[in-house]
């Protein structure tokens, strides 16, 4: 009784506190809305997010781009009718796409050629020093292996273009002849990007393999491409005492040096060289081989797709693909002399390479970090060290929505630990942000008072974050946007359009779209009749969504049919055919809404997007990962769930069960149906239908990763390898 009382009496208080705390709030906006507007210009904040991004094309005719001039593009026009309908951008190219038309920059060689000469001794490319490894004890008596890190030590443009030349000439001197595949099978770092750029000086295409790829992955794309020579780092290399009996074209390894480790280089198969990074430069230096400059046409990367639906497939990337979505890049993102980038994002996957690409274009240096020493509490960094972003401040960053939604999940932690008055004063003041941002204000007060300290998160200054990978949820694109004071813009792009399709418009308050088509790409809708997606739908025309331009690749390496199959040309214009569903609103602005394989429909009818409902149910704090199921002879959806370790054991506290191993809170009846009840309630709180939510669950027992080939080296789901394994489980959801 006097505790409910007690509960009673907090609640009284914390209410009045924030009653008192809007009343001042109005008073506030009473006294400076009228300075706000005069400096502020709401309204022309509202209009630029409003604004036409694209518009349908009407007629037929043939196109000639050579005829027009860069303010024309809009003037070009195709077909629509009622089975398609097709969108191109309103915006014309800016400054530096005109200068890379003007300079004949149609290879990624011509590009750092350029920056080289242009930015000289600008910094380029920055490794953080790691001065020592040491360990730690925890609270809990464990001990782990912790980073003391140092400054971030930079080559300037100048260097890192001569050591990119170096290197493409110490190949040379190894037997690799230009137009010679070869495969760079390394985590994100400076070296990737110079080597892969000395490549490019010898017309050398790469192959790019995920650093998280299992063995068997690694050794298809190897075997494969038919290469002789890898490039791969220290921690990597022991790979390779397994993987060269797959992979007998091997003759060469070239590994990047680790900074404190010697790297053992004996134990590999008779008659494999294995050599320094270091080593091929220096042999470079000495070297009298000339640099061999590759076409726009000749292939730059084959680049190899996560293989989220079965055997990686080898996507080949053109020069000219590359230059392309660059152009399409900087048309819309907006890039200061003062800029830096931090890079962690995998560098085998084109969203970063591209991203990157645009950092040396336009001399905005790079800083390279891992995942395990990005923040001041990232698990590598040694108590009392700073983290890369604390030391390196960037104002840009690429991003995935899988990092983002960890992000958000952990800034939502960080509230609830609080008291109930600091848990009402964030809601309170978060609300009140969303509200004025809506109307076109910022919110300079309560961002220097509450907001800046939690972009501090991330060093401070970042500006401008680009997500891209996969859809990134409405509600975390608003948290990360409003909760670290910047721009997050999404963009919507696959490997096989060089990760060029669409991008949102920096100065768009909406959330949940992908943004218009870049400037060097057309959008197609086209009707899929079996899910009722058609362009002539109300209120927005729906349909598969097709990308058409430059930007698109050449096909599948050594896959002709699966290459006929998605691409096609048409006047002159390559086109692929994605098998996402989109829709284009009035503003010329795609939405991605479903996707053709992940689309299932129930016995009574309804059509459920899994993906959808995964992406939505994934912001729920109890859930790491998420894998939802359809039975087409069944009325409901069930879902396999990896639960949040935190979480669980926060909910097995509140049930009693507080003294049970994880394996044993996922095997409990108790904390399931605790769960399933959570899962309901944020599919409420998501506007999910009924049918859409899962019936039933099964908490795995495993975290899902790439090498137990449940998810992608992008982390994205592999629906069959998941049904294949946990169909008991599938089989006993149904049968309950």
């Amino acid at each position: 009784m006097f505790i409910e009382d007690d509960a009673q009496m907090d609640s009284f208080w914390v209410q009045s506190a924030i009653g008192a705390i809007k009343a001042i709030a109005f008073m506030y906006d009473i006294i400076t809305l009228p300075v706000y507007l005069v400096l502020q210009k709401p309204w022309k904040r509202r209009q630029d997010s409003r604004r036409v991004k694209a518009k349908p094309i009407n007629q037929k005719m043939l196109v000639d781009e050579s005829k027009y001039a860069p303010d024309d593009i809009e003037a070009k026009i195709i077909r629509n009718d009622d089975n398609e309908l097709t969108y191109r951008t309103t915006d014309p190219p800016r400054d530096v796409h005109v200068k890379m038309l003007q300079e004949n920059i149609d290879t990624l060689e011509k590009v750092f050629n350029y920056v080289a000469k242009t930015y000289t001794s600008k910094r380029c490319l920055g490794t953080r020093q790691i001065l020592s490894e040491e360990d730690e004890v925890q609270q809990n008596g464990r001990v782990f292996k912790k980073y003391n890190l140092g400054d971030y030590k930079w080559k300037t443009f100048t260097e890192a273009e001569r050591t990119a030349a170096n290197f493409g000439r110490g190949l040379r001197e190894l037997g690799q002849k230009p137009r010679e595949n070869i495969v760079i099978f390394a985590e994100t770092r400076a070296e990737w990007m110079m080597a892969a750029h000395g490549c490019f000086k010898q017309a050398m295409p790469i192959v790019t393999v995920y650093a998280t790829l299992g063995d068997d992955g690694v050794a298809h794309c190897i075997t494969e491409t038919e290469v002789t020579t890898v490039i791969t780092s220290h921690d990597l290399l022991p790979k390779f005492k397994t993987l060269l009996d797959k992979c007998p074209l091997v003759k060469t390894i070239i590994y990047i040096e680790d900074q404190l480790q010697k790297t053992e280089t004996t134990g590999f198969k008779d008659g494999v060289k294995i050599l320094p990074f270091n080593q091929v430069v220096k042999s470079g230096q000495e070297s009298k081989f000339e640099n061999v400059p590759p076409k726009g046409d000749d292939i730059a990367i084959i680049m190899y797709t996560s293989g989220s639906t079965g055997t990686p497939k080898g996507v080949l990337l053109s020069h000219k693909n590359c230059i392309a979505t660059m152009k399409g890049f900087v048309d819309m993102v907006p890039i200061y002399p003062d800029d830096v980038l931090i890079g962690f994002l995998p560098l085998a996957h084109v969203f970063e390479l591209v991203a990157e690409s645009v950092c040396l274009m336009t001399g905005v240096p790079i800083g390279y970090s891992t995942p395990l020493t990005l923040i001041d509490t990232s698990s590598k960094i040694k108590r009392g060290c700073k983290g890369d972003a604390t030391v390196l401040k960037p104002t840009c960053m690429t991003s995935v929505p899988l990092i983002l939604d960890r992000i958000s999940k952990g800034i939502n932690d960080k509230v609830n630990s609080g008291s109930a008055f600091r848990k009402s004063l964030f809601k309170f003041l978060y609300q009140y942000k969303v509200k004025w941002v809506q109307r076109g204000y910022k919110t300079p007060l309560i961002d220097k008072l509450v907001f800046k300290k939690v972009a501090k998160l991330m060093g401070g200054k970042v500006r401008i974050i680009m997500s891209g990978g996969a859809p990134l949820s409405a509600d975390t694109h608003e948290q990360i946007k409003t909760c670290l004071c910047l721009e997050l813009i999404q963009g919507y792009g696959l490997t096989e359009t060089t990760s060029g399709a669409t991008v949102m418009d920096y100065r768009d308050m909406t959330y949940g779209r992908t943004g218009g088509p870049l400037t060097v790409c057309d959008i197609r809708l086209v009707n899929w009749e079996e899910g009722n997606y058609r362009v002539t739908n109300k209120p927005h025309p729906q349909g598969e969504v097709l990308i058409g331009g430059e930007c698109v690749s050449q096909g599948y390496y050594k896959l002709p049919g699966k290459t006929n199959e998605d691409f096609f040309e048409e006047d002159g214009r390559r086109w692929f055919k994605t098998g996402d569903i989109g829709e284009i609103q009035a503003d010329g602005v795609l939405k991605i809404i479903d996707r053709k394989k992940d689309l299932v429909k129930l016995q009574a009818g309804e059509y459920v997007s899994l993906g959808k409902v995964e992406s939505e149910l994934k912001t729920c704090g109890i859930i790491e990962n998420i894998c939802v199921y359809g039975d087409p002879t069944k009325q409901f959806t069930v879902a396999l769930v990896v639960p949040n370790q935190k979480h669980l054991e926060e909910l097995a506290e509140k049930h009693g069960l507080g003294d049970k191993t994880y394996e044993e809170l996922c095997s409990s009846p108790i904390i399931e149906k605790a769960i399933l009840k959570e899962i309901a309630e944020h599919a409420r709180k998501c506007k999910l239908q009924k049918f859409e939510v899962p019936a039933a669950i099964t908490l795995c027992k495993e975290v899902w990763s790439p090498d137990m080939g449940l998810v992608t080296a992008a982390f994205k789901l592999k629906r069959k390898d998941i049904q294949d394994r946990y169909q008991h489980d599938i089989n006993r959801m149904y049968a309950s």
